[in-house]
């Protein structure tokens, strides 16, 4: 048995104005019943004592994550959690974790955590986050934060007065493949960018059920790609044009809005005339198709997909790769969950702040939204629209569209209006 606990308005622009708000004192529940694997394998001591973590769920991503954090040196998965008992079970004894359950509260409340990994569906995010940090823990929560944006904004603000770490797990921007582009950009080997190109396919589409509910394809997928073209362009998005339809899976077209579609493009504006252009689908018959590219002032720079080797075939009626790109998220981004992993712990060990914040992850989900305005109502969305039809009080937030007002953004509003709401990364 687990050891006893040892204790414990009106938005400007993107967000509205929650100045005030905290989250509120929570007392911490002990362990209730957290059972051990029958096999354990506890890491040996070190002077410089690991980050305690514990895993809110044993689903596909969960796995991953644990998988990630097994290979940190500076991490120590303890317990994870999953509704399924047994599936929490196997994790734990594959991982050798010391500890198991079926509720994620005990996860989150267990004294020997110092941080909880959000793996859970999306509907329970924001609840959870808000339970971290009155609990004291430092966050990774799974895209997105929440399923809208006033409960984002709620949870970011709770992490923020509780003083915790709260990171948005956006992977992408850990995969060395991006990551050599923004680098390429940054450093000025391509010069000035002039456009960025990004390209997102899945290999087949997702189940009806995941779908339904999730908010459609901006927010359940083309949210990676809007993420990733603010990350390599190093500025703020103005506007936005998108449009999207149903050309793979008709299953989906009886559902509202951006749900009924499995294609889309998407063409953003940033500041300095940038511009950004996004294709995703829910079905490329030939593999996981993740490539990005951007064109500077001074050459280009792009990335291809992974591949399982480097092997080619020349034959009399074929020269190419000799097998297809990987068709799947999980062996796609194996290395980006690791650094993803390596840096949020860093971040907590060392005191910096979190390389993908909760901020990112709200700007993130703000594009998405006004992707999804654009391609139902078909015209060119500014983001300060989205921005002034949230209205927040001290104690909650709604979307009134009618508040909207048509004056152009100046450059800078939305970084500037994110830190300003939020009270700044952490």
């Amino acid at each position: 048995a687990p050891p006893p606990p040892r204790g414990l308005g009106r938005m400007m622009r993107v967000v509205a104005l929650l100045a005030g708000l905290a989250a509120a004192g929570a007392f911490v529940l002990p362990p209730k019943g957290l059972r051990a694997p029958v096999a354990l394998s506890m890491c040996e001591a070190k002077l410089d004592p690991p980050v305690r973590v514990g895993i809110i769920g044993a689903g596909r991503i969960g796995l991953v994550h644990l998988e990630a954090l097994a290979s940190c040196a500076d991490a120590k998965p303890m317990i994870v959690s999953n509704p399924t008992v047994s599936k929490a079970q196997a994790a734990a004894e594959k991982y050798g974790l010391p500890y198991f359950t079926g509720d994620a509260e005990e996860v989150i409340n267990h004294p020997e955590v110092d941080a909880v990994w959000i793996c859970s569906p999306s509907q329970f995010h924001a609840d959870q986050i808000k339970q971290c940090a009155a609990a004291g823990k430092h966050i990774l929560c799974e895209k997105p934060l929440a399923t809208d944006i006033p409960e984002t904004i709620s949870a970011i603000n709770a992490a923020n007065a509780a003083g915790v770490k709260l990171m948005t797990a956006l992977q992408r921007r850990f995969d060395p493949n991006f990551a050599r582009v923004q680098r390429a950009i940054a450093e000025g080997e391509v010069g000035e960018p002039i456009v960025v190109k990004l390209c997102s396919r899945d290999p087949s589409p997702p189940p009806f059920e995941y779908v339904k509910g999730g908010g459609g394809i901006f927010k359940d997928m083309a949210v990676h790609d809007l993420d990733m073209s603010r990350f390599l362009m190093g500025c703020e998005p103005l506007e936005i044009m998108a449009t999207g339809s149903c050309m793979i899976d008709k299953e989906i077209e009886q559902l509202q809005g951006p749900e009924a579609f499995d294609t889309a493009t998407v063409l953003i504006r940033f500041e300095n005339g940038r511009q950004a252009v996004i294709d995703v689908c829910r079905q490329a018959p030939y593999g996981y198709d993740q490539r990005a590219e951007v064109l500077g002032t001074k050459g280009m720079c792009q990335t291809d997909n992974e591949y399982p080797n480097t092997a080619r075939l020349y034959l009399s009626d074929f020269t190419g790769n000799a097998d297809l790109p990987f068709d799947f998220f999980m062996s796609r981004y194996k290395e980006a969950y690791k650094r993803e992993t390596y840096a949020f712990v860093d971040a907590i060990k060392n005191d910096k702040p979190a390389p993908c914040s909760g901020e990112d992850g709200l700007t993130a989900l703000v594009m998405a939204e006004a992707a999804g305005i654009s391609a139902t109502e078909h015209r060119w969305v500014k983001f300060s629209e989205v921005a002034q039809a949230i209205n927040c009080d001290e104690e909650s937030c709604e979307v009134d569209f009618t508040a909207v007002k048509s004056d152009p953004p100046a450059e800078g509003w939305l970084q500037d209006a994110v830190r300003f709401v939020t009270g700044g990364s952490r």
